[in-house]
């Protein structure tokens, strides 16, 4: 039996709406890319590190890694105070860095396939498609950034990022 448009939008809607740590957002991610481009790939680690804030995240290149900028995610956190359109930064920046570990290097490419894949996963309307579309960097406009030129902390490791499907003995 085949879902319905609408029924998996809602679906994919409700869950990163009600999102409450990193690693819920990133099943989603890994959730919508296989209902979007039917692949997959386990075993990434992210890091939370005070990047500049043009730079939203990366993936080191070889690496099962994804460093995402704690900072740009602290500062649309405390200026809009909503759990919601954080929720849909994180996805945005985490499915942009998913995407090129899965082998997709071009930014242009990359950005499409973002906002392709929101559209499809959470209808035109939501807020994570309106991100992908317009970029994570419209969330900043009108936002005072003092907290920009704030000290840099210690990278840190998120723990139970990505839940183990097996467990190697």
């Amino acid at each position: 039996m085949n879902e319905s448009k609408s029924s998996i939008a809602e679906r994919f809607r409700s869950r990163l709406d009600n999102a409450k740590s990193y690693g819920e957002v990133w099943d989603i991610v890994k959730d919508s890319v296989k209902f979007s481009l039917h692949r997959r790939r386990g075993g990434m680690m992210l890091f939370l590190d005070d990047l500049p804030i043009q730079l939203g995240a990366y993936h080191p290149l070889g690496t099962n890694n994804i460093v995402l900028n704690r900072r740009l995610v602290q500062i649309v956190e405390a200026a809009l105070k909503s759990k919601r359109v954080v929720n849909a930064l994180i996805y945005n920046l985490l499915l942009h860095e998913y995407l090129h570990a899965l082998g997709k290097y071009s930014e242009f490419d990359v950005r499409s396939l973002v906002y392709a894949i929101a559209r499809k996963c959470f209808g035109e309307d939501h807020v994570a498609t309106v991100v992908a579309k317009k970029s994570p960097w419209a969330l900043l406009k009108g936002i005072p950034v003092e907290a920009v030129n704030a000290p840099k902390r210690v990278m840190e490791i998120v723990k139970d990022f990505e839940k183990a499907d097996k467990y190697v003995i």
